[in-house]
């Protein structure tokens, strides 16, 4: 046992949630192109960037958690 990789059952739920998430994702993409030339820098995405995460977060922990038990 000491052999074996360890692996982070998050991480492969995220890459498997990420499709529920494309209407969050889109919305931050949108966000990313209408601020793109921006030179000030006091234009930001960082809320749709939280939204889609959320998102991810919100689908992983209903499965996470049942795996754990």
């Amino acid at each position: 046992r000491a052999d074996e990789e360890v692996s982070d059952p998050k991480a492969l739920l995220e890459d498997r949630t990420k499709a529920k998430c494309v209407y969050q994702w889109y919305e931050y993409q949108k966000c990313v192109k209408r601020i793109e030339g921006d030179e000030t820098g006091q234009k930001h995405c960082t809320g749709q960037y939280f939204d889609y995460w959320k998102c991810i977060d919100k689908h992983v922990a209903e499965k996470l958690f049942d795996s754990l038990k």
